[in-house]
């Protein structure tokens, strides 16, 4: 910008830098005038006014001075006024500090939104900070003595194990959280009943804890020992006189109660004076085991009569098998025969012992197979599906489900059959659980064999057992199945074709008598019982 300056009667022209003309200003006196740059532009471009950024020029006549504060274009397209002139007067004065002040209040409200907006973005810039870091971190912040780990390790086997990933429509890891901070976990004992505490809200009557003599109890059951008093338990019939406790199925031979005088058909009425029939087949089934040595207390009904015995505790041989050859009446040299399986439970040594019987009754030309699954409680799912196996030729075995639906389809080619053609039957009662209703829905659905009793347990659920670091275990619920019919079972059981006598006994020698004997309360016909 130029500035040119005459007379006292001056009059001033400013132009454009690019000489564009923009107008005049006709100043009478210039002794009664000041030029004074805008506080807004003072305030974004320090041009003080001063001799080294403005054209300092001086009046010879009135001995006045003006400056002329000189600022950058602000925009490219138009030529504004580049400096303001005030008069000096005092109304005039009042009118530039007023300008002034609210100038500067402008300047501190730039200010202040400029540092709020600093402030904001570290403020949320540390708030994820913090939050990435706590969600990195999936352990408490605070330290962790060896029975809070313990614990840890039993809620990070059910966190990733467990089928249910609501657990029960609560939050996980909240309860780690409030359990870590209020259960008190000051020995293993506390330690212990923390885990119970947590596993209790799954509502899962399944899903259990298992202290360490518990687990390897279980452990060498299902490798085919067991340490407890040698007995084979289950649900009454309808057929007892007296109902309540549980039913002795069978006592192993030489095991403690059997050399106690403990026979098949007796009734448990208590284990260490908890009645049976408060509890379950499960419960009473593990307060009869225990560790080796130990003592155990039973009260056991045989007939009329009523016993109180004190046994201890060792490791007795669990043969999951028996067998039995049962002819029938008939005339002529060919009469029938029927191979009769009892299958106990599902050990690593339950599919071999299948074949050994089959294999056996088959060279006494057995015409027919009664397989007796009542009151098998279960055990190894492997071995489940290897006895279907067995029986079937081809066709689905069971389906492996998760909370989101089919996972799995185990099923069989027919390579590992070994009595595909003989007819079937299959009986189950209420005590018939897990394995083994998994075998007996298998059978039923692909139509290989009838069913006879009563509905099974209902247990749909497949469990696995881990073991923690102390010794001391979990059984954890992992998934549930289908039969090959898509049916869900659980809760619900596998419904039988036929019922079976009320007085329908459990052991093999009385079973041959009913097959035997039209007279018989208990009679089946034999065709009837292989009829499809």
């Amino acid at each position: 910008m130029e500035v040119v300056a005459s007379s006292v009667n001056a009059s001033f022209s400013l132009r454009c830098s690019h000489n564009a003309p923009f107008h005049t200003i006709s100043i009478p006196q210039v002794s009664q005038w000041k030029c004074f740059s805008l506080r807004v532009i003072e305030s974004r471009f320090p041009l003080a006014h001063s001799t080294k950024k403005g054209v300092d020029s001086r009046n010879r006549d009135s001995g006045k001075e003006f400056s002329l504060g000189v600022v950058p274009r602000i925009s490219s397209s138009i030529c504004y006024p580049q400096c303001s002139y005030f008069p000096s007067s005092s109304g005039f004065l009042a009118k530039r500090r007023k300008c002034n002040s609210l100038l500067r209040l402008k300047d501190c409200s730039e200010n202040i939104r400029q540092h709020a907006s600093v402030l904001f973005v570290r403020l949320v810039t540390g708030v994820m900070l913090v939050m990435s870091v706590s969600l990195a971190s999936s352990e408490p912040s605070w330290a962790l003595s060896e029975e809070n780990l313990l614990f840890l390790e039993a809620w990070r086997t059910i966190d990733r194990a467990y089928i249910d990933k609501s657990f029960n429509g609560q939050s996980w890891f909240r309860y780690r959280e409030d359990a870590l901070r209020n259960e008190p976990m000051n020995n293993r004992e506390e330690t212990y009943m923390a885990i119970r505490k947590m596993l209790a809200t799954l509502d899962d009557p399944f899903t259990r804890f298992l202290e360490p003599e518990k687990f390897r109890s279980l452990r060498s059951g299902t490798q085919g020992t067991l340490t407890g008093v040698g007995l084979s338990i289950g649900y009454p019939t309808k057929a007892d006189m007296q109902p309540g406790g549980l039913v002795v199925i069978s006592a192993s031979p030489g095991g403690p109660a059997y050399r106690a005088g403990v026979l098949s058909g007796d009734v448990i009425l208590a284990i260490d004076d908890t009645n049976t029939e408060n509890i379950g087949l499960y419960d009473a089934a593990e307060r009869l085991q225990g560790p080796e040595g130990s003592s155990i207390a039973l009260t056991i009904r045989s007939g009329l009569d009523i016993k109180h015995l004190a046994l201890t505790r060792e490791k007795v041989s669990l043969n999951p098998v028996k067998s039995r050859l049962c002819k029938l009446p008939a005339s002529g040299n060919d009469s029938p025969t029927i191979g009769y399986i009892k299958l106990t439970s599902f050990n690593q040594k339950a599919s071999s012992a299948i074949k050994e019987a089959i294999n056996t009754l088959r060279s006494d030309n057995v015409n027919a197979f009664v397989l007796d699954l009542r009151d098998n409680s279960g055990g190894l799912f492997p071995e489940g599906i290897e006895i279907a196996k067995i029986w079937l030729d081809k066709g689905v075995i069971v389906y492996i489900c998760d909370s989101r639906g089919v996972r799995d389809i185990l099923d069989t080619d027919g390579s590992s059959a070994l009595a595909t053609s003989e007819p079937l039957a299959v009986l189950v009662n209420k005590g018939t659980a897990s394995a083994s209703e998994i075998l007996a829905g298998a059978l039923k659905d692909n139509k290989r064999a009838m069913l006879f009793g009563e509905p099974t347990f209902g247990k749909g659920k497949i469990q696995s057992v881990f073991e923690l670091s102390d010794g001391s275990g979990l059984v954890v619920t992992v998934a549930r199945y289908e039969t090959p019919a898509h049916t869900d079972i659980d809760k619900v059981g596998v419904i039988p074709d036929h019922p079976l006598p009320t007085s329908f006994p459990k052991d093999e020698d009385a079973f041959c008598n009913c097959l035997q004997d039209p007279a018989s309360s208990c009679y089946v016909n034999r065709v009837q019982l292989f009829s499809k």
